[in-house]
C-alpha cells in the first residue's frame, strides 16, 4: 500500500511540474541541443564539409510548398544560400544534409526560412525558421494557417558512394 501512494505522490509531482508556466527545456530538446553541441567545430559551428562530401553550395534541396486554401503543392530544387519568392511567400533555403550512407537512421534535413506577407501587411513576416526533416516531419513544424513546407530530398554526394 506505501508503495501506491509513493507512486501516486510521484505522479502528481510530474503533473505540477508538466504545468508549471515555467518554458525549460524539455529533456528531448535538450538531448539534441547537447547533440549539437559535441558536434560543433573548434569554432562554434557546424562542420558542413567532410572530405570528398559535396561542399555545401552544390548541394540541391527538393522543397515543398503546400497553399493549404487551395491545395496547390509546388516543388522548388533550391541551392544552400537561394531565394525563392512566390506569390506572397518567400523561401529561403540556408543549408541541406543528408546522412551518409554508412550511417542509420537515415535523415534527409534542410535548415529553411518561410516568410509570409499577410493580407493588409506592406512586410513580410517571418513565420518559421528552422531545420525541417523529411523522415520526422513533425519534428519541427511550419504553424501558419496557410502554408506549409518540408523538404523533399538533399542531393550530394560522399566520399566512395557510386554516382546516381
Amino acid at each position: 500500500m506505501r508503495w501506491v501512494s509513493v507512486c501516486a505522490l510521484g505522479l502528481a509531482a510530474l503533473a505540477l511540474n508538466a504545468c508549471s508556466e515555467a518554458a525549460e527545456d524539455t529533456p528531448a530538446q535538450t538531448a539534441s541541443d547537447e547533440a549539437t553541441q559535441s558536434s560543433l567545430g573548434d569554432d562554434g559551428v557546424l562542420p558542413t564539409d567532410v572530405d570528398g562530401a559535396t561542399p555545401l553550395e552544390e548541394r540541391v534541396a527538393t522543397i515543398g510548398l503546400l497553399n493549404k486554401r487551395n491545395n496547390v503543392s509546388q516543388d522548388f530544387e533550391m541551392r544552400p544560400g537561394e531565394v525563392r519568392e512566390e506569390g506572397p511567400v518567400i523561401l529561403r533555403l540556408s543549408a541541406c544534409e543528408r546522412t551518409a550512407p554508412w550511417e542509420m537512421p537515415q535523415e534527409v534535413g534542410a535548415f529553411v526560412q518561410l516568410d509570409v506577407l499577410e493580407r493588409g501587411q506592406s512586410e513580410h513576416t517571418r513565420v518559421f525558421s528552422g531545420w525541417v526533416f523529411k523522415e520526422s516531419p513533425s519534428l519541427n513544424v511550419v504553424e501558419h494557417p496557410i502554408y506549409d513546407v518540408w523538404v523533399k530530398d538533399c542531393a550530394m554526394r560522399f566520399p566512395g558512394e557510386a554516382a546516381g
